[in-house]
């Protein structure tokens, strides 16, 4: 018996009467035994009774109260529906429970594993450069169930080496909680969202004024040295340079920061900005993968740029259009964290956020259920969390991974990489 129903047969029973739950027959009892010797004790034993339990009255009281319970639950999900919300109560797990299936799944995924070779092998029948999002999909969920990969989709479907039964379930995370779960790896500065940029104030106050200065300069220079309508011409140009610098910085100051750390020369050497950019990128890749999505575009930086993934939302794609669900929008929260907290794990200070940070923005906006900007915060924060859960892990998977993106590989190789043995 299942604890929800001892505890349903212990409330029937506290209902009823002792003769009604339990009696037993002590008629013969105290022929055999001297220990019965109060009048009160022997004028009860007098009374034979029956040692059976009523068991068809109980029964039919548990069959009143589940019909009960279903009659409930259906009303429940009819007022869901109704309130727009589409809520299965027909099946539903504990938290433990799913965690002991979850925990089973994963131990029997792990009996079956295959090199990196065999993996290639499967993967052939799918071109990942012209197949579309459910073609994706469809085949290695095919391989998935057959038992060929194991690391696609996990984190859906099992706890994906986490501690948590449901890695994908959002919940309320605080900039506290995110620090102290994560041993202070991952904070607000570590993300680069603590409001405290590379450039200053102060540097777009000088940087301001050095253009302004040399502008000025430019255009007598222009006057007085150069010939004919070409200084009036220049010296024009050079004045409302400092013009168009201003207009710049009041509406995309992004755009000046970025030429005022090119000109200071503070970047990363290119081995450690390669460094970074593989880690960032492997971080959405393989979180990506654990989260069962197809991919939308890849670059292995053969051509000579930095390797970089996309992701479709889901197997229909992009669906212009169409809100997301709240599963789709918990997924994405993950995926355009994850390469900032790769990042803040190898390099204690995340640089390459801001566009994943935009485009996470722009999904928020399509969501089903409106997000003020107290729900985006938690999202954000539980998104760090929890791709900071699915890359510790996935350590293993996630090394080779970055290799394979040093090398340039291909997304088969990658698959390869984070599948194989």
């Amino acid at each position: 018996m299942n604890s929800s129903n001892a505890c349903l047969a212990l409330a029937l029973l506290c209902t009823m009467g002792a003769h009604d739950a339990f009696t037993v027959n002590n008629h013969q009892y105290q022929h055999r035994h001297g220990v019965i010797t109060s009048p009160q004790m022997r004028q009860l034993t007098k009374t034979p009774v029956n040692t059976r339990m009523n068991m068809s009255s109980t029964e039919d009281e548990v069959a009143k109260l589940r019909a009960a319970a279903q009659k409930a639950r259906d009303e429940a999900q009819s007022l869901a529906k109704d309130l727009g919300k589409d809520i299965d109560l027909s099946s539903s797990y504990s938290k433990a429970q799913q965690a002991e299936k979850n925990a089973d799944k994963t131990i029997m995924q792990k009996d079956k594993s295959y090199t990196a070779s065999e993996v290639m092998s499967f993967l052939k029948p799918l071109d990942f450069t012209s197949s579309t999002a459910s073609e994706q999909i469809s085949t290695l969920d095919s391989l998935a169930e057959s038992g060929n990969l194991v690391v696609w989709n996990a984190a859906k479907t099992t706890n994906a080496g986490t501690a948590s039964p449901l890695p994908l379930r959002p919940y309320p995370v605080n900039l506290g909680t995110l620090e102290q779960r994560t041993g202070g790896q991952i904070t607000a500065k570590s993300l680069g969202v603590d409001g405290e940029d590379d450039v200053s104030l102060d540097d777009f106050k000088y940087a301001t004024i050095g253009i302004t200065g040399g502008a000025s300069v430019l255009g007598v220079l222009s006057l007085a040295f150069l010939p004919g309508n070409v200084g009036p011409t220049l010296c024009y140009f050079f004045a409302i340079v400092p013009i168009i610098w201003v207009a710049i910085g009041s509406s995309s100051p992004g755009i000046l920061a970025g030429l005022i750390t090119l000109v200071r020369g503070k970047g990363d050497g290119s081995d450690e900005q390669e460094d970074r950019v593989c880690r960032h990128e492997a971080g959405h890749f393989l979180c990506g993968y654990l989260c069962g999505l197809p991919i939308r575009s890849y670059s292995n930086g053969s051509d000579g740029e930095f390797p970089c993934v996309e992701f479709h939302v889901s197997k229909d794609g992009e669906a212009a259009g169409r809100e997301l669900t709240p599963e789709e929008i918990a997924v994405m929260t993950v995926v355009a964290m994850s390469g900032s907290v790769a990042e803040a794990l190898e390099f204690d200070e995340a640089k390459g956020g801001d566009n994943d940070l935009l485009e996470l923005n722009r999904l928020f906006r399509r969501s089903q259920e409106f997000l003020g900007a107290s729900k985006q915060q938690d999202l954000t924060r539980w998104g760090a969390l929890a791709s900071y859960n699915l890359l510790n892990g996935n350590k293993d998977a996630y090394e080779k991974l970055v290799l394979a993106f040093k090398q340039k590989k291909t997304v088969s190789e990658c698959i390869a990489a984070i599948e194989g043995v």
